[in-house]
């Protein structure tokens, strides 16, 4: 199970909400399917472009790292879900809205596979031609222990994109 993580405080202030360490966490694309990117501005735009969505606080997430986590821990995930995708979109049913949390954390159960637990998993994503990408690059600890976490990055799918500045002093007062 992918799981919210904070190596420091800055998703407190990028993001509007910041999902609490060691939550479930899925990718959260459906939560600008009704939106257009372009609008978007500030902390939200920050979550459209690198946010990992915690099931239990719908705040958001830098990075997720994988971990492990019991039946009862998945099950009370997608109920989490479930409940808030029927309550924030308007599911038909309870019965729909557990589809689509299913698929939800099935999707990010995959970024997973064939990591072991702690791995790192960041995301980025974008608007190509109308569409929205998303990318994700898996990162690891390298070389001995240090006094702040090095990391390099292990894999990455897609192509490389260019990274867009992000400034926090902007972000802290409500702006770009």
């Amino acid at each position: 199970m992918l799981r919210t993580i904070r190596l420091d405080p800055s998703d407190t202030v990028v993001f509007e909400r910041a999902a609490e360490p060691g939550e479930p966490a899925v990718v959260g694309g459906f939560m600008f399917w009704d939106v257009d990117p372009e609008t978007l501005t500030g902390r939200a735009r920050q979550a459209f472009r690198a946010g990992f969505l915690g099931v239990e606080s719908f705040g958001w997430s830098t990075l997720a790292t994988v971990g492990r986590a019991s039946a009862e821990e998945r099950a009370a995930a997608v109920e989490a879900l479930a409940a808030a995708i029927r309550e924030r979109f308007g599911a038909p049913s309870l019965a729909a809205a557990r589809e689509a949390a299913e698929e939800e954390l099935a999707y990010a159960e995959g970024l997973c596979e064939g990591h072991a637990p702690g791995t790192l998993i960041a995301l980025s994503r974008s608007l190509e031609a109308g569409a929205i990408r998303e990318r994700f690059r898996t990162l690891k600890p390298r070389g001995a222990p240090q006094s702040l976490p090095v990391i390099g990055i292990v894999r990455s799918e897609g192509e490389p994109e260019a990274a867009e500045p992000v400034d926090l002093v902007a972000l802290m007062k409500g702006g770009r």
